[in-house]
């Protein structure tokens, strides 16, 4: 049994079990003032990356968003840059967390690839956020479709490759994100979809994480009993591998590689309605520097580590 790295609290930042979320992602996390909206479809067309897929119950899925990183940087108009300074977001055992910047050396695009980095700066330096700073020589990459696409069920899928290590350490996360966190309250009441989660301590694996609370009379934050995940999703880290959802009212299918490894029917778990997942929710990529049994260590974790990304497709 995988044992999944316990949680900490920094700055308005949760790190519970797998997931890495900001507790307050706000229009300030995105470095802008205004609420998100939702951006039209990429291509007119059934395709993403000139792949047809067909829909369960039958039919084609619609393409509304596809992003194959063709160009040298970054479209602003689809993606946003987390960053620490506007949002205090930040991960990464303590006086090791990594300081989220807007840098190529960071986050960057080339040769049919985005590139998401966590690296050693040349010394220490003061990571601001709207809380205050840290001192740290850790930086790291994320970037989300925050203010440029979401939307409420359909099939998101990211093609990447993760960093090349099986020394502790590492944390990556490919996630969806209610645009309204707070709709049905704070998290986990607005539910959290981590459809790929990685250990570097567990390479060979994706530990994909639902957060929601099916009975809300019993909640229990501490012991984070409001989740369901899976720890047979297999995958070969040494190279690319896909990371699909397909969300449809009260059910929740996450598959690696084509291959099912976790179906969850949330609202058969007591949920009287598809809520929390019956909102829009955006795209979140995360590379970042592990905690608890998976922590981070200057001696021994290897930096640079980089997280490829081949695309990003959604339908609908």
């Amino acid at each position: 049994m995988v044992s999944r790295p316990r949680g900490l609290r920094r700055a308005g930042v949760i790190m519970a079990g797998a997931c890495l979320l900001a507790t307050a992602w706000s229009s300030a996390a995105a470095g802008a003032r205004t609420v998100p909206r939702a951006r039209a479809a990429t291509v007119a067309s059934p395709t993403c990356g000139g792949t047809t897929l067909a829909k369960p119950g039958g039919g084609v899925w619609q393409c509304t968003f596809d992003d194959e990183f063709t160009a040298s940087t970054l479209d602003p108009s689809e993606w946003t840059p987390q960053l620490t300074a506007h949002s205090d977001y930040t991960n990464g055992p303590a006086g090791s967390a990594a300081c989220y910047v807007d840098s190529p050396r960071n986050i960057s695009v080339s040769g049919g690839y985005l590139r998401l980095t966590a690296r050693a700066e040349a010394a220490p330096f003061t990571c601001a956020g709207p809380s205050g700073g840290f001192t740290t020589k850790y930086t790291a990459g994320m970037v989300s479709t925050y203010a440029g696409f979401h939307q409420a069920y359909g099939r998101f899928e990211v093609r990447a490759k993760l960093p090349q290590t099986t020394a502790k350490g590492l944390q990556e996360t490919l996630w969806l994100w209610p645009v309204n966190q707070v709709k049905y309250g704070a998290w986990p009441y607005s539910g959290e979809i981590d459809f790929a989660e990685f250990y570097s301590q567990y390479a060979n694996l994706d530990v994909p994480y639902l957060h929601y609370v099916y009975d809300p009379a019993s909640l229990n934050t501490a012991t984070n009993t409001n989740v369901a995940t899976a720890y047979n999703c297999t995958i070969n880290f040494s190279t690319f591998n896909s990371y699909a959802v397909t969300w449809v009212p009260g059910r929740i299918t996450i598959l690696t590689n084509g291959k099912t490894c976790l179906v969850d029917n949330y609202a058969a778990s007591g949920l009287s309605t598809p809520a929390p997942f019956d909102q829009p929710f955006f795209i979140a990529l995360t590379q970042a520097l592990g905690v608890g049994t998976n922590a981070f260590n200057a001696a021994t974790t290897p930096l640079p580590a980089t997280t490829v990304v081949d695309f990003v497709r959604a339908w609908k």
